[in-house]
């Protein structure tokens, strides 16, 4: 198999083999089908409950996993789930989660959805896409998704089936024995009928039981971003998703591969990028706990985890590297080939010292839910240019444009503009589900606005630099910081408010807000916190760091102007670590580069500690340099 080694590459492949070519399946059954006649009696997807390295874990082959998923599309469609009728699962991972993803892409659209958020935003999703059913947990010990479940289809009439995953199955005496006994009541009323999902897929043919036409359909929807406000809801064709499995297949993987995937099941990285690509090339995935990298254990258990599946690709993220590289490689993982990470931007530190620990090198990619998922990577045998996110994949171009007097203009080399993509997983006019959403999204009606900043370089490569969407980014979750400062608003001792999200060497970026009082309070940061922990629903949304300041930096038109209020987190998060660590050097200024966004300038201490500087500001994904 030729790696994607560069733009020489990339135009082969695209003359060797284009996606849509015959065999190619265009309906998600025959999709599984051609996998399961090729490689049905090898490992298909792995999942243990516990996270020790001699745990129980099932595996299901290929040809299992395809009976299983077509059991469950003749189940949904006994549920009366059509082709544009919604399946919604509200999971942790598991086999069942995999098998409703494919199953319900089968018989319908797929709409998962994540179990972190509220039971108000899960039934506005549910109600949005008008799902019919809901795949969902049995009462369990230790979580409390059933009884979200509960509330939210409460509040959502349109689910008619809820169906219940029950984890116990993957325990073994006694502990199975317990879990009856500790499970949690859930008490909350509803119209819908529940059903045991076990039972129901076991009623059913290994066959399907009805026509599948040969037509690119809308087969899933995915909601953008997650932890706060009413999340948009992205269209997915099965002509993107085959699209991001084949790129999977015909640059990473083939059937001797098996892959790690400690990431949600609810997310595109997950479930389009890695589910997709085994299914195109017969690999073998693991999804060790139904928490993934937030699971008991796994991060101690990581290496042991690697070598006891002989694991060929690591699929991760920066804060769990960030988590890994602060314990121990204590097992043979000579069998890893790469670790691709995504989600956000990883800092140059964190790469080497990943590097340094594991002689594993990090492959950097870029995608997005609008665009179904993949844009770019770095070659995996090729240049690899830390801090950038590769090159376009084939067939996706990629365009930086700018606004002028003139109109939208095309940015020349190493300027920055708005990064905004064609491809086949872009569903272009109809990306998501609300219409008026879709306004002014796209350019030309074709290239897809990422709302990211970037700029391409003369190689072809491309770096973000930040974001036209204020979105903050903690570990990969987009925070709105609208619902933010809309909570603090609300205080009546606050007159302005802008939230961003400070730089954070573990999370990437963690909410942070700045508050103008009314005239003549005496309200104090403490008093503006709890308001805070009172008002933003969401906890991975709650600002991290309040501060009181004069008078908010505002635009022209009296806008809150956020750069400023970037600049200040920088300076004084990188002033607290440098302190932290006993060098005297300090931040002398925040400027704007063209080429890297926010720079932080260093004015130098002693010159025998520059090295320690720059291991500390390296754990950071902001750019920094000496000011000197």
């Amino acid at each position: 198999m030729a790696r994607f080694a560069g733009y020489a590459d990339r135009d082969v492949i695209e003359q060797e083999m284009p996606w849509q070519a015959r065999d190619v399946p265009q309906t998600m059954h025959r999709y599984m089908a051609s996998v399961a006649s090729r490689h049905g009696a090898r490992p298909a997807v792995t999942f243990q409950l516990l996270s020790g390295p001699k745990a129980p874990a099932e595996t299901l082959t290929w040809a299992q996993f395809h009976q299983q998923t077509t059991q469950a599309a003749n189940l949904f469609r006994a549920l009366g789930v059509g082709p544009s009728d919604v399946v919604a699962y509200l999971l942790p991972n598991c086999l069942e989660a995999a098998v409703t993803l494919i199953g319900g892409t089968i018989a319908g659209i797929a709409n998962p959805i994540n179990p972190l958020l509220d039971a108000e935003q899960i039934a506005a999703i549910l109600r949005e896409t008008g799902a019919k059913v809901l795949v969902t947990l049995k009462a369990f010990p230790k979580t409390d998704v059933p009884q979200k479940a509960a509330r939210a289809v409460a509040l959502a009439p349109n689910v008619k089936t809820v169906l219940e995953v029950d984890l116990n199955r993957y325990l073994t005496p006694p502990k199975s024995w317990i879990v009856p006994f500790l499970r949690p009541k859930v008490s909350v009323a509803h119209s819908a009928r529940v059903l045991d999902f076990a039972k129901e897929l076991a009623k059913r043919p290994t066959t399907l039981a009805f026509d599948d036409p040969e037509v690119d359909r809308v087969a899933a929807y995915f909601h953008t971003g997650g932890t706060t406000g009413m999340p948009k809801v992205a269209q997915h064709k099965v002509s993107g998703m085959v699209y991001n499995g084949w790129l999977g297949h015909r640059l990473l993987f083939t059937e001797q591969d098996n892959v790690i995937c400690p990431l949600p099941l609810f997310h595109v990285f997950a479930c389009h990028v890695i589910l997709m690509a085994m299914i195109s090339s017969g690999a073998h995935v693991v999804f060790p706990t139904p928490q993934g990298y937030r699971g008991d254990g796994v991060f101690d258990n990581f290496w042991k985890l690697i070598e006891r599946w002989k694991i060929t690709f690591v699929i991760t993220v920066p804060t769990a590297i960030s988590a890994l590289m602060q314990r121990p490689v204590n097992a043979d993982v000579s069998s890893i080939k790469t670790a691709f990470s995504g989600s956000s931007p990883l800092p140059i530190e964190l790469y080497r010292r990943f590097e340094k620990a594991t002689g594993v090198t990090i492959v950097e990619g870029y995608g997005l839910t609008e665009a179904t998922c993949l844009v770019s990577i770095n070659p995996i045998d090729g240049i690899k240019k830390i801090g950038s996110v590769g090159i376009p994949f084939p067939y996706c171009e990629v365009k930086i444009l700018r606004k002028t007097p003139e109109g939208v203009q095309e940015c020349e080399t190493d300027t920055v503009g708005e990064i905004c993509v064609a491809n086949p997983g872009v569903f272009a006019g109809s990306t998501y589900t609300e219409t008026d959403k879709n306004h002014d999204l796209f350019h030309r009606d074709i290239y897809l606005r990422t709302g990211d900043l970037g700029r391409m370089d003369g190689d072809g490569y491309l770096w973000i630099t930040g974001r036209a969407k204020d979105l903050i980014i903690r570990g990969g979750h987009n925070i709105d910081p609208a619902e933010i400062e809309e909570a603090l608003a609300g205080h009546e001792a606050v007159a302005m408010v802008g939230a961003i999200g400070q730089p954070d060497a573990f999370a990437g970026e963690l909410p942070c807000a700045y508050v103008e009082l009314v005239a003549g309070s005496d309200c104090t940061v403490e008093t503006l916190m709890e308001h805070a922990r009172q008002n933003v629903r969401e906890r991975a949304a709650q600002p991290k760091y309040i501060e009181i300041i004069p008078e908010m930096p505002k635009t022209a038109v009296g806008k809150v102007f956020k750069p400023d209020l970037r600049r200040r987190a920088i300076s004084r998060v990188y002033d607290d670590a440098l302190k932290a660590a006993g060098v005297g050097a300090r931040v002398a200024e925040v400027v704007e580069d063209k080429k890297r966004g926010l720079v932080a300038r260093i004015a130098r201490g002693d010159a025998r500690e520059d090295d320690t500087v720059g291991h500390v500001l390296g754990e950071f994904t902001n750019a920094w340099e000496w000011a000197d």
